[in-house]
């Protein structure tokens, strides 16, 4: 709940800056010369830029969360297997044997989101956040039932 009241919190923060500096392309442009008029353009092409980029993340949050709470009410959410140093942080090679696992699963299943979802766990908790995001986006593709390129594991 605390990371949900965090991530909207910074989202009403980005949309104020957005409106503050859509706000001040417009004041560009109203000066009416040739080079704030092209500054406020350029501007102007920012915020909309920023609520694209608020919007897809968003969208793909929500859809890895309907995912994750359909994969819990099945019975087949990843459970923490992983082993911790005192301190708290994942031991390396856990994290490694746990992904060999996932990665063995989803090579025998390649068609099923639910291996893809808990492979996109494991190459999170290995640290690897573009491949997470991949694997997840792979996920939520396969659970929709949108089209998928093939590609290696």
């Amino acid at each position: 709940m605390r990371a949900k009241i965090v991530y909207f919190g910074l989202a009403a923060v980005l949309v104020v800056y957005f409106f503050l500096v859509g706000s001040r392309g417009i004041m560009l442009i109203r000066q009416g010369t040739a080079i704030t008029v092209a500054f406020g353009v350029a501007v102007l092409v920012l915020p909309f830029i920023g609520a694209w980029f608020l919007y897809q993340t968003t969208r793909f949050a929500r859809a890895a969360n309907r995912l994750a709470q359909e994969l819990e009410a099945e019975g087949g959410l990843p459970v923490d297997e992983l082993v911790r140093t005192p301190g708290g942080r994942i031991d390396r090679d856990s994290a490694d044997a746990v992904f060999a696992r996932r990665r063995a699963e989803t090579e025998d299943a390649p068609g099923d989101w639910r291996a893809w979802f808990r492979l996109a766990v494991a190459y999170h908790d290995a640290r690897d956040t573009p491949r997470a995001r991949k694997a997840m986006q792979r996920a939520i593709a396969l659970h929709d039932g949108k089209p998928v390129r093939a590609e290696a594991v």
